[in-house]
């Protein structure tokens, strides 16, 4: 039993780092490269779980080889574009000017159910409306609309418009305060403890979430068990 677990927890860290050092995309973005890498370390980590009479390092080496190659062929992708456009494809123009370009969507194989769906899904039922449509190496699909079609902006109606987007920045979370974010907003003890007593509270675990913008805004949320 004790076996087990040190095995399982040994390759589960792995797995980890392994997938931290490849990046950070999402499943739904993943290249196909990076998806057979997927597959292929769910594979070779669950025989080693299950089968203790293979030694730990007949699991190790192959995920340990996998995550190099992984990382030298992500190297090779950045430095050299054939081999880029090689390994993870082109993005193709699926719609241009409100057109449907069909030799694109027999060889990315993509049928007008999928076409449609992918359009509704971003707001978008009338194909005459679409200045370009991509279908993204990943297999996502970009809809870049005609001007028409697009929501006026403020630019476009000749309006000013006050800049108010700031990044907030959180100082607590969930009890936790972050004394580095706190800093970094500019602000010290003091001030804390000066947003602390606005809402009737004494210490940092007591709040749920405090940020912090560029403005000055704040927002505090005390605990519900504090309530």
């Amino acid at each position: 039993m004790i076996t087990a677990f040190f095995r399982t927890a040994i390759l589960y860290l792995l797995l980890i780092v392994g997938i931290r050092l490849t990046g950070k995309r999402q499943i739904g973005e993943l290249e196909p490269i990076e998806l057979v890498l997927t597959m292929l370390l769910s594979d070779l980590a669950s025989v080693p779980m299950q089968d203790f009479g293979i030694p730990l390092v007949n699991g190790v080496i192959p995920i340990v080889t996998l995550l190099s190659m992984s990382m030298l062929l992500s190297c090779f992708s950045l430095h050299s574009v054939r081999f880029r456009a090689l390994i993870c494809g082109k993005p193709a123009i699926i719609i241009q000017d409100g057109k449907l370009q069909q030799a694109a969507m027999r060889h990315n194989r993509l049928t007008l159910d999928e076409l449609f769906e992918e359009l509704r899904s971003q707001g978008v039922t009338d194909i005459k409306d679409v200045k370009y449509a991509i279908l993204e190496t990943g297999g996502q699909l970009s809809v870049l609309l005609h001007t028409a079609a697009q929501p006026a902006t403020p630019r476009q109606l000749g309006l000013y418009c006050e800049d108010d987007v700031f990044l907030p920045t959180i100082i607590i979370s969930d009890g936790h305060l972050l004394t580095d974010n706190l800093l970094r907003s500019g602000h010290d003890h003091i001030w804390l403890q000066a947003q602390l007593a606005k809402k009737g509270v004494r210490s940092p675990s007591q709040v749920f979430l405090l940020t912090a913008d560029e403005r000055g805004e704040t927002i505090c949320i005390v605990k519900d068990t504090v309530k």
